[in-house]
């Protein structure tokens, strides 16, 4: 294998990074916005920031919920990625590729949040430490061992937006059932 890492034990690290950057929005994310939620609003506009503090506006409980419908996600486009370098009957690298660019492109969202803040937000910390350089890793090795191309990358590109209504009704979910 040309690569730093064996491909199947690093698609299986997705979920492990998965788990760590949503565990430390789960732990920070409501003491977070009750602290932050002037900051916000003295930040951006009335409407925009009314919007993001009711769509984060959520206990621990109900972030975990979220948390675990967004979970359901990752771990079955892993699984589909194992299929595929396995030649199983359910294997699709497509799906794992949406889900991994969404977390991907999502860990400059948090990042861009704290610059434009001045101040840490819930995730920033994971999504610089982990995910960033597991995603630099995990594409390159895709890439290396001919699994993905450049352009299959962009083609599952326009797919992530289809990942925001999973991420809206997860959180509506966890708002509902706790």
């Amino acid at each position: 294998m040309n690569g730093w890492f064996d491909l199947q034990t690093l698609i299986w690290i997705f979920i492990i990074i998965f788990i760590f950057h949503d565990f430390e929005e789960i732990i920070l994310a409501e003491k977070w916005l009750q602290k932050n939620s002037a900051l916000i609003n003295k930040k951006l506009p009335r409407k925009m920031a009314n919007a993001i503090i009711d769509q984060l506006s959520m206990s621990t409980a109900q972030f975990s919920v979220a948390v675990l419908v967004i979970f359901l996600f990752v771990s079955s486009s892993t699984m589909m990625a194992n299929q595929y370098l396995n030649g199983g009957p359910f294997g699709s690298m497509a799906f794992f590729v949406v889900v991994t660019l969404t977390f991907f492109l999502h860990s400059f969202i948090h990042i861009g949040q704290s610059i434009f803040l001045r101040t840490y937000t819930p995730g920033a910390f994971t999504s610089l430490i982990l995910l960033i350089p597991y995603s630099i890793v995990l594409y390159r090795t895709l890439l290396m061992n001919e699994i993905i191309t450049w352009n299959f990358i962009f083609i599952c590109l326009p797919f992530v937006l289809l990942m925001v209504p999973v991420l809206l009704i997860a959180h509506s979910i966890g708002k509902k059932v706790i």
